[in-house]
């Protein structure tokens, strides 16, 4: 199967299916913001501009890596760029193997013509890299499309449920290790919804990674996406049996942040996704350590519609996070971190 076809399955699989995780959640139900009936500042005093590998942003909201690789995802692509540029977010774009290797495609993922100030994410697969990618792929899909900082997602999961799978994953850290060392931008390490686990964390921080996405569980689940497309019966099984697989996005915020910490790490940048789906959420996941919080499914559904449905949705997701802020009593990015703000409800109770 191309990967055009594979790419075109998945944007109509995640629009017309449920392929969320069935019972795993992201696990930020947990926890609550302390209200405060006399916050002592204004709303209009609420700050949410963060920066990010010296770049400011209006709020610390990533439009997340999605598609590429057809015309239907190259239209997606620019809507959500136009919609990220006019608010100041930033975005990352589907893995660009497509472009690489059919020149034809490399139009889809290009968007600097329509978002010149974009800080933008190029993305390949970081397996591709035990298949005969090298780093001067990995230069050409930054160059592709003017690219600030290069994601490289993690999938394993995703790959051996897959007909066409990558599954030779032995020796790939060393391959990651090269590429942080030799490219001129950053280097970022995505999950796609499965977690980042601790010792995974130091290992990719040793390896000279400048920031993590934990990409956690509870949102979308692409073995529930893999099992809608398989073409057989076996796959399928396989797939639906691991429908709950995978580290909660708190969890693995949490785990990661701690990794960092023992490391002395602090200059690794932090991002949270995986199951994000409003305002407080992505206050949340920042109050938890996030310096970026990323979102996918919620953009791609306003996406199909214009680039001013997709600012609507960036508007509403940033007026919930100031008044979640607000009504904490938290002015900036920096307040909303102290202790405190966000406590962890003890077990067994409910909201």
């Amino acid at each position: 199967m191309s990967i055009e076809t594979r790419k075109a399955d998945h944007i109509r699989i995640n629009l017309e299916e449920d392929v969320q995780f069935p019972q795993l959640t992201t696990g930020l139900e947990r926890f609550r913001f302390v209200h405060q009936a006399l916050p002592e500042l204004d709303l209009d005093e609420v700050d949410l501009h963060v920066e990010v590998f010296g770049r400011r942003l209006s709020a610390p909201i990533l439009v997340s890596s999605m598609t590429g690789g057809t015309p239907e995802a190259g239209r997606i692509n620019r809507v959500l760029a136009q919609a990220a540029q006019a608010r100041g977010l930033a975005m990352g774009l589907g893995s660009q193997r497509a472009g690489l290797e059919q020149a034809n495609t490399a139009e889809t993922f290009r968007v600097r013509d329509v978002a010149p100030g974009l800080f933008l994410f190029a993305n390949l697969g970081a397996i591709q890299l035990n298949y005969g990618y090298t780093v001067e792929h990995c230069r050409r899909a930054v160059e592709m499309v003017e690219a600030d900082a290069l994601i490289l997602h993690l999938n394993p999961l995703q790959e051996v449920l897959q007909a066409e799978g990558d599954t030779r994953w032995r020796g790939l850290l060393r391959q990651i290790e090269a590429v942080c060392r030799a490219l001129p931008v950053p280097v970022v390490a995505k999950e796609v919804g499965w977690g980042i686990s601790a010792q995974t964390a130091r290992r990719l921080i040793d390896a000279g990674i400048r920031a993590i996405d934990v990409a956690g569980a509870g949102g979308t689940s692409w073995s529930q996406v893999e099992m809608h497309r398989a073409p057989t019966e076996r796959l399928r099984r396989l797939a639906a049996s691991f429908a709950d697989w995978g580290i909660p996005t708190a969890d693995s915020l949490l785990a990661v942040r701690q990794v960092r910490a023992e490391m002395g790490r602090e200059d690794v940048a932090l991002f949270a996704s995986g199951g994000i789906r409003s305002g407080q959420d992505i206050a949340k996941c920042v109050a938890l350590g996030a310096d970026l919080v990323g979102l996918a499914s919620p953009f791609l559904k306003r996406a199909v519609e214009s680039v001013e449905a997709v600012i609507e949705e960036m508007e509403i997701l940033e007026t919930e996070m100031r008044i979640a802020m607000f009504c904490s009593g938290a002015a900036n990015i920096a307040a909303l971190r102290q202790p405190g703000v966000l406590v962890q409800q003890p077990e067994g109770e409910k909201l």
